[in-house]
C-alpha cells in the first residue's frame, strides 16, 4: 500500500544555516489527538503569563471561538497566540487533532521551529498522534513530549511513554529526534513537572522546556523580505489579511512589497505552463498576537508572526517579497482530498421557505469564499448546472462546511460522500484509513463482524487495564462511510473509535453499506398521527406528526431492505360508530433524531441530504415515484444484459 504522507523537506535552507539568531522569540506547535488537551493547556498558559487581568472574566477553552468548536469540543482552526517568559516570547499555534483538518495542521508546521506533543496519560498515543507526530518529523522539528491528565484515575504515565517511544521508532526517528524531553502536566488546574513523584506547582518547567529546546529563529542579514502566507482572515474595515511568518528581512507599515505566483495549468492552453505573476501592493495593516489580541504594530522582523493587510488578491501558499529583489519560497505542499459529494440547489418542494441563500450562484460565492482559506477544500462544476462537485479530506471536514453554511443561512442538498479513486499501473486504487476501536469485550463479535463485511483487516488487538479491548483495523474508506452510526448501535453506544490516513492501496471489492430499505412518503401534505401509528410497525420514524412531508421525502428505516411507499398523511374517517377501542388516544413512538453527521452517513447512492437552516430533511434523487420505478427498471435491464455477456 503506498503512502500518502510524503516527506516535506524544510522550506526554506536559511532554517538550518542563518548565521545570525534572534533569542527573543521561540515559535511552538501544539499537536495532539482530539480531545487530550491541547487547548485546556494553552488556557492555562494564557493565564500563568499574565495574558488576562485579575477581574477578567474567561470562558474555558478561550482558543476555541468557533460556535462549532464549542459545540463539538474539537479544534477546527488553527490559531495563534502568544504569552511572554522571561524575556522571550512564546508564539504558540493551536492546531486541530483531527485528519480531516491536516491542511491546518500543515500550515501550522510551516510556521514553527519545534512541536510541543501532547499525550493522554491514560489514553496514550492514538492514530491523529501518529498523524501530527508524522507531519512534524516530515519537517525536522523537534519535539517535546508532554504527558496531560495526569490526575486521572486511570491515568498510567510509564505505560503511555513507553509507547510514544515506539510511535517514534515505527515512525522512522533518528536518535536526535528520539531523545526528546519529557514533563508531565494537569492542564485544569495548571500544573507540569519533570517527576512523577514530585507534584507540579505551575507550568514553569514546561515554559523552560519549551525555551530550551525550541530553536531561536536564524535569519541572513542583507536577505530581502520572505513573508509565507501559510492562513487568512477577513476584516470588514480592511478587507482580506493574510497571516504567515516572516523568514528574512523586515517589513513595514506603509511599505510596497509583490507576491511572484506561478500559474496554474491551463487545460486550454490559454496559459502559457510555468509562467509568473506579479502582484503588487502596500501594507495598510500590520498586527502581531499578544495574549488573545491582536495589537497593531509599525514593523516585524524575522521569527515574527504577523497578519497584514494591503494586497487584495493574496492567498494561502504565497510568498511577500521585496519588489527590489523578489525570491519567493516553495508553495505549501497539502494531502490531497479523499472524498467528494455534490453540493446543490434546493430542488425540493419545501425549497425557499427556511433559507436565506437559495440559488446556485450564492453556493458558488460561498464556496470560493472558503477554498481562499482552506487550502483542502477544491471544488468543480458538474454535468449538471445547479449542482457542484465539493473535495475535502474526510467526512467530518465536509460536513463541518455543511454545517458552517447552513448556519449562515443558506439552503441547499447534497449527496453521499464518495472516495476520489486513482489509477496505478493500469490498476484501480482507493484511499485506506488506520482505524482504532475501543469496545468493551462482550461486543468484540458483532463488531469484528461488521468490519469484516466492510473488508477491514485486523492489524492488532489489545486489552487494557480497564478490560477494554483495543483493535486496530485497516480498511477502505468507503467502508467507514456510515459506519460510525452502526458501531454505537451493536456497542449500545459504548464504543470509541479513532481514525486516520493510510494511503491509497488496491480496490477491496464491493463493500456493504446499508442492510436496510426506507419508507418513502407518495404524496405532499401534513403528516398525521392516524397514518404514522399504522406505519411505525414496521420502521422507525423520522418524522412525527404535523410536519409538512412531500412525495419522495424519506421519512422513516424499513425493516426489511426493500423500499416503500406510504401515505403518510391518510386522516382517520368519520363515521357514527363510537367504541373505546377506536377512539382511544394514537401513542406515537418518538422519531429517530437525525443530525447532520448521521443523515450524511444513511443516505444511500440514489438518495440526498435537504439542508437548511431549521431542518435536515432526507429525500430520493427522483421525487417522482413513477421516475423511481422507471429507473430501477432501466438498472435491472442493464444488470441482466451485463451478466448474459
Amino acid at each position: 500500500m503506498s503512502d500518502s504522507h510524503s516527506p516535506t523537506m524544510p522550506i526554506d535552507a536559511s532554517r538550518q544555516s542563518g548565521d545570525t539568531v534572534r533569542n527573543d522569540i521561540r515559535n511552538i506547535a501544539i499537536v495532539a489527538h482530539v480531545d487530550h488537551g491541547k487547548t485546556t493547556l494553552v488556557d492555562a498558559m494564557l493565564r500563568q503569563s499574565g495574558a488576562f487581568r485579575a477581574n477578567q472574566v474567561v470562558v474555558e477553552r478561550v482558543m476555541d471561538s468557533n460556535d462549532l468548536e464549542r459545540e463539538k469540543g474539537i479544534t477546527i482552526l488553527a490559531k495563534q497566540t502568544s504569552v511572554d517568559f522571561d524575556g522571550v516570547r512564546l508564539n504558540i499555534v493551536d492546531t486541530p487533532g483531527h485528519a480531516d483538518f491536516g491542511g491546518e495542521v500543515e500550515r501550522s508546521l510551516n510556521m514553527v521551529d519545534s512541536v510541543l506533543l501532547l499525550v493522554d496519560a491514560a489514553e496514550g498515543p492514538l492514530p491523529q498522534t501518529r498523524y501530527v507526530l508524522q507531519k512534524a518529523m516530515s519537517h525536522r522539528l523537534p519535539v517535546v513530549v508532554v504527558i496531560n491528565k495526569i490526575d486521572r484515575g486511570d491515568a498510567r504515565a510509564p505505560e503511555v511513554l513507553d509507547a510514544v517511544y515506539e510511535l517514534f521508532m515505527d515512525l522512522g526517528a533518528d536518535g536526535k529526534q528520539i531523545d526528546f524531553p519529557v514533563v508531565y502536566t494537569n492542564a485544569k488546574t495548571g500544573t507540569a513537572t519533570l517527576d512523577l513523584d514530585v507534584p507540579g506547582t505551575s507550568l514553569r518547567p514546561l515554559f523552560e522546556l519549551m525555551v530550551e529546546h525550541t530553536p531561536a529563529p536564524t535569519y541572513t542579514p542583507g536577505h530581502p523580505l520572505q513573508l509565507l502566507v501559510t492562513n487568512l482572515s477577513a476584516s470588514e474595515y480592511v478587507g482580506r489579511m493574510a497571516i504567515g511568518r516572516v523568514w528574512n528581512g523586515t517589513i513595514k507599515l506603509g511599505q510596497r512589497v509583490v507576491i511572484v505566483r506561478e500559474e496554474p495549468e491551463d487545460t486550454s492552453g490559454k496559459i502559457e505552463p510555468g509562467r509568473t505573476v506579479t502582484l503588487s501592493g502596500t501594507i495598510t495593516t500590520l498586527t502581531t498576537a499578544h495574549g488573545m489580541e491582536q495589537v497593531d504594530i509599525p514593523e516585524a522582523g524575522p521569527g515574527d508572526i504577523i497578519a497584514l493587510a494591503g494586497i487584495a488578491d493574496v492567498t494561502i501558499g504565497d510568498t511577500i517579497t521585496d519588489p527590489a529583489d523578489p525570491r519567493p519560497m516553495p508553495r505549501l505542499d497539502v494531502d490531497a482530498p479523499t472524498l467528494h459529494m455534490t453540493f446543490g440547489a434546493n430542488t425540493s418542494p419545501l425549497s425557499g421557505r427556511e433559507g436565506k441563500f437559495v440559488t446556485t450562484r450564492q453556493i458558488k460565492n460561498r464556496l470560493d469564499k472558503e477554498i481562499l482559506g482552506n487550502v483542502s477544500i477544491e471544488y468543480s462544476p458538474t454535468e449538471s448546472a445547479d449542482t457542484y462537485e465539493v473535495r475535502g479530506r474526510g467526512e467530518l471536514q465536509l460536513a463541518i462546511l455543511i454545517e458552517q453554511m447552513r448556519r449562515e443561512g443558506f439552503e441547499m442538498q447534497v449527496s453521499r460522500p464518495e472516495v476520489i479513486l486513482h489509477e496505478v499501473g493500469g490498476d484501480v486504487h482507493e484511499p485506506y484509513e488506520r482505524i482504532t476501536v475501543d469496545i468493551p469485550p462482550e461486543f468484540i463479535g458483532p463488531v469484528q463482524h461488521a468490519l469484516a463485511d466492510r473488508k477491514a483487516r485486523l492489524e492488532q488487538m489489545t486489552t487494557d487495564a480497564d478490560g477494554r479491548v483495543r483493535m486496530e483495523y485497516v480498511m477502505p474508506v468507503r467502508g467507514l462511510i456510515g459506519f460510525r452510526g452502526q458501531l454505537l448501535t451493536d456497542t449500545r453506544g459504548t464504543a470509541l473509535m479513532h481514525q486516520i490516513g493510510e494511503g491509497y492501496g488496491p480496490w477491496a471489492g464491493e463493500v456493504t453499506h446499508r442492510t436496510t430499505g426506507v419508507i418513502v412518503a407518495d404524496r405532499q401534505g401534513t403528516s398525521n398521527a392516524y397514518a404514522l401509528f399504522n406505519i411505525q410497525e414496521r420502521s422507525e420514524l423520522f418524522i412525527g406528526a404535523g410536519e409538512d412531508v412531500y412525495e419522495g421525502m424519506i421519512i422513516g428505516e424499513n425493516v426489511r431492505p426493500d423500499d416503500m411507499d406510504v401515505n403518510a398523511t391518510k386522516e382517520k374517517k368519520l363515521t357514527n360508530m363510537r367504541t373505546h377501542s377506536h377512539d382511544e388516544a394514537l401513542r406515537l413512538t418518538p422519531p429517530r433524531e437525525i443530525t447532520l453527521e448521521s443523515a450524511i452517513e444513511f443516505i444511500g447512492g440514489d438518495e440526498l441530504v435537504e439542508v437548511t437552516p431549521k431542518s435536515i430533511r432526507l429525500r430520493k434523487r427522483s421525487l417522482s415515484q413513477h421516475d423511481r420505478r422507471r429507473e430501477a427498471g432501466r438498472e435491472y435491464d442493464r444488470r441482466m444484459a451485463t451478466e448474459g455477456r
